[in-house]
């Protein structure tokens, strides 16, 4: 076990507001995540993180970076609610929630199942994946699967995805697979495009819209510049500024909080869902 100091994060939040589905919450408050190379148990003690694994090499590294645990989000709510002081309450409410850095391709194909669906079935499909394609782990003493590489998933068919309760979305995961593996389709490429670039990339491959392109930059490439609007965020919009559709939300929050969008809807979306 080692102990991260500093950290200054609202574990539960950032766990459980939707931006991940592979966890499961302990009895004792702690939350078990499996990550793209091992397993992590992290319980919050006062301002430290104590954290377990399976693979402790570079742990304290792995954790500070997937949880995001290096950018000054104090300093940088200060600056959003100077630029806009109607921020106030919904940023307080939001102390200590974090943008997660998923592994890119388990995120994207996590997303392109979350179309049209809730959590517990996006979370079983996603499960389903991993447990027949992927590498099983033993963790203190249970099983584990990581999630599986495009290589993995090379010979997979559409039928087999289905099998695995992904529903109509087998063909996108299926094409965006074999692009992958044909080089037709290259997500770290995306690191080196600006976001508008990365989302008319992304928004190439069936199955991948303005909504799933811009959650996939968002909770994977760090991009807090995008656009993930959903029904909470419209009915924020609605209710604090009296703005209605996608298209006029996206005008007033680019021209407002610019580079910051993609953190600003967060919060509006956790904030209504969970606070408001």
């Amino acid at each position: 076990m080692i102990k991260i100091s500093n950290t200054d994060i609202n574990l539960k939040d950032t766990i459980t507001c939707g931006q991940i589905f592979r966890y499961i919450e302990e009895n004792d408050n702690s939350y078990t995540i499996i990550l793209s190379d091992r397993v992590v148990n992290i319980k919050e003690d006062n301002n430290c993180l104590l954290v377990k694994s399976n693979v402790e090499k570079d742990l304290e590294k792995v954790v500070r970076d997937y949880l995001d645990l290096n950018r000054d989000y104090e300093l940088l709510n200060r600056k959003l609610v100077k630029n806009d002081e109607s921020l106030s309450e919904i940023i307080n409410n939001c102390s200590g929630f974090k943008i997660i850095n998923q592994p890119k391709f388990e995120c994207i194909i996590s997303y392109i199942i979350s179309q049209n669906n809730g959590v517990p079935q996006i979370r079983n499909a996603v499960n389903n994946i991993a447990t027949k394609y992927g590498k099983k782990v033993i963790f203190e003493g249970k099983e584990y699967y990581l999630f599986p590489s495009a290589e993995d998933l090379k010979d997979v068919t559409i039928e087999k995805y289905r099998d695995l309760k992904v529903g109509f979305r087998d063909k996108y995961i299926y094409q965006i697979v074999k692009k992958i593996n044909n080089n037709e389709f290259n997500i770290n490429l995306i690191n080196e495009m600006n976001s508008f670039d990365a989302m008319n990339y992304l928004m190439n491959n069936k199955g991948i819209g303005e909504k799933v392109s811009s959650c996939i930059l968002l909770f994977s490439y760090s991009r807090l510049d995008v656009f993930p609007i959903d029904t909470w965020v419209k009915k924020f919009m609605k209710d604090t500024y009296n703005i209605e559709g996608i298209d006029n939300i996206k005008k007033f929050t680019k021209e407002k909080y610019g580079s910051y969008t993609g953190l600003i809807i967060q919060y509006m979306f956790h904030y209504k869902r969970n606070k408001g």
